[in-house]
C-alpha cells in the first residue's frame, strides 16, 4: 500500500551485520529441529544454546515464541518453494522427466511435514479458509509452487488436464493424515504413487 500523505509508511528494516545473519540463521535452524523433535513447546533455552548464542540474541531476533515459530513456518515454505522451481525440467523437457519433478516435490512435502512434529498444522494452515497474512502468504506460495511443477506436466500431456493445484495439495494432505493415523507413514509412499497413477492421462 503506497503512504497516503500525513500518514508514514512502514520502516524499511536495516540490513543484519554478517554475524548478526549468521546468528539468525542459525537460530532459524536450530529452532525448526528442535520443533520437529519436541514439538512447538520445545525450550526457547534450549535452542539458543544449539545455536551457541545467548538468550539476549534469541529474543533480540525473534521477541517470543509466536515470532519464532512464525519464522520457521515461512522458511518452510520458502524452501519448498525454491525446491518446486530448481528441481522443475525445462518447459520442452519430457514427460517422464515432468511428471517425476511433481511426483519427487510432492514427496519432498510429504516427508517435511510428517517429520516436523511441531508443524503438523503446515499444510493444514495452507488450505486453511482463514484472512491471516500468514496463512493467506503459505497458500498462496506453496500453491503456486505446486501449480507450477503441475502445470509443466500437464503441458506434456502425461497429466489429466481437469486438476488443479489446490486439489492436488488436498490430495497430499489427506495422504500424509491417512499415513500418520493409521500407525504407517510408510505407506504415504506407496499411497503418493497410487494416487499420480490415477491422475495419468490414459
Amino acid at each position: 500500500m503506497t503512504p497516503t500523505a500525513g500518514t508514514a509508511g512502514p520502516a524499511t528494516p536495516r540490513p543484519m551485520r554478517a554475524d548478526a545473519r549468521r546468528n539468525y540463521e542459525r537460530l532459524l535452524a536450530e529452532a525448526g529441529l528442535a520443533f520437529a523433535e519436541h514439538g512447538a513447546d520445545a525450550s526457547l533455552d534450549d535452542i539458543a544454546k544449539r545455536a551457541g548464542v545467548g538468550n539476549a540474541t534469541l529474543y533480540r531476533h525473534f521477541p517470543n515464541r509466536e515470532t519464532l515459530l512464525e519464522a520457521v513456518y515461512r522458511d518452510e515454505i520458502s524452501q519448498l518453494r525454491d525446491l518446486a522451481y530448481t528441481s522443475a525440467p525445462e518447459q520442452d523437457g519430457g514427460a517422464q522427466e515432468a511428471v517425476d519433478a511433481l511426483t519427487g516435490w510432492l514427496r519432498a512435502s510429504m516427508s517435511r511435514s510428517s517429520a516436523h512434529n511441531g508443524l503438523k498444522g503446515l499444510f493444514t494452515l495452507v488450505l486453511r479458509d482463514q484472512g491471516a497474512e500468514l496463512g493467506s502468504w503459505c497458500r498462496e506460495t506453496i500453491t503456486s509452487a505446486a501449480g507450477f511443477l503441475l502445470a509443466r506436466a500437464q503441458g506434456t500431456g502425461a497429466i489429466r488436464s481437469d486438476l488443479d493445484a489446490l486439489t492436488l495439495l488436498r490430495l497430499v494432505n489427506a495422504i500424509t493424515i491417512a499415513s500418520e493415523q493409521s500407525g504407517r507413514p510408510d505407506q504415504a509412499d506407496q499411497m503418493m504413487s497410487l494416487v499420480i497413477d490415477g491422475l495419468r492421462t490414459r
